[in-house]
């Protein structure tokens, strides 16, 4: 691992959902719903607000079932030009303090903040772009401050909304390790499933699996995998021009 890389995750919280409670602030404080065909019982959930996910709507589910789980439930169409524009917005925020900004997503992004010192401590420009993303934009960001991208994804998620978290090599087998093994970047359902099979449930279990059982298990993904635990990846993070080629 490369102690002096400082990458930040920022996620803007219940993307959808929010930039439909800033257009409309009527809507704040109740629960509400993205919803493709609103007018049909089987369109699907896109998105929730807290309250909507406090009342048990997931992402996915089929609206009728979300309105019978949360009969106060505020469905409305989604708006894909306006959160195209906030993601813009967003971005361009961003882009103040480093030109290396990765989308992940809509609402999604690495920084790189390496060579930003002018701007402050990573932790003092984690703060400030959240700031910042609340006045100019008055939407909400929850921020992880770490030394690589797979951690930095991963803490993005501990504190949320509004909020930041700092993963350092210090602490990451602390705080990291003790995780189910699904929280990690690009362990999925099934590779969820087969890492059980043989008794790897938390990062930590990953981190110190064999690596020859791992490689035998999931080829070279389990090679991957391993060091993202470990915290010794070396991904890069784009410049903000770079486009991801089709595949």
């Amino acid at each position: 691992m490369d102690p002096s890389r400082r990458i930040l995750h920022s996620d803007m919280n219940s993307y959808y959902a929010s930039v439909e409670m800033m257009l409309d602030p009527s809507l704040k404080g109740k629960p509400v719903a993205v919803c493709g065909s609103t007018e049909d019982r089987h369109g699907i959930v896109l998105a929730k607000s807290d309250l909507a996910k406090k009342a048990g709507v997931r992402t996915g589910m089929v609206n009728f079932e979300a309105r019978n789980l949360c009969p106060g439930l505020i469905m409305v169409p989604p708006q894909c030009d306006q959160y195209l524009k906030y993601t813009k917005l967003a971005h361009q925020i961003y882009s103040r303090y480093t030109d290396l900004v990765e989308a992940f997503g809509m609402d999604e992004c690495w920084l790189d903040v390496t060579g930003s010192a002018i701007y402050g401590t990573p932790l003092e420009i984690a703060e400030s772009i959240r700031q910042t993303v609340k006045d100019e934009l008055g939407l909400t960001v929850s921020i992880c401050v770490s030394f690589n991208k797979i951690f930095a994804k991963l803490g993005s998620d501990m504190k949320k909304p509004d909020a930041i978290t700092d993963i350092r090599e210090e602490n990451f087998r602390d705080r990291v390790w003790p995780l189910d093994v699904g929280e990690l970047l690009y362990v999925g359902a099934a590779t969820r499933a087969k890492l059980a099979r043989y008794g790897i449930r938390s990062i930590g279990d990953l981190a110190n699996a064999s690596l020859e059982a791992l490689q035998h298990m999931l080829g070279i993904n389990g090679l991957k995998l391993w060091h993202y635990a470990n915290g010794t990846d070396h991904l890069r993070v784009m410049h903000q021009d770079f486009i991801s080629p089709i595949k």
